[in-house]
């Protein structure tokens, strides 16, 4: 994963976080549903990331790069 996904990533979690947060603070349902959906979607991310690194990692150790 490129540092700018890493970042990228982590601010949509925090931005989810934070609407999560606020959402419970006021009783805003609708807001805290958007928070959660960013953590997930930054999860996804996140976890191709992952596994596109370990396919790159495996690729490089066969072909001796």
């Amino acid at each position: 994963m490129g540092l700018g996904d890493k970042i990228s990533n982590k601010a949509q979690e925090l931005k989810g976080k934070t609407k999560e947060t606020a959402g419970s603070a006021t009783s805003d349902e609708e807001l805290k549903a958007e928070g959660q959906a960013d953590q997930a979607e930054s999860g996804v991310k996140k976890g191709v990331e992952n596994v596109k690194d370990k396919a790159n990692e495996a690729t490089k150790k066969v072909t001796g790069d």
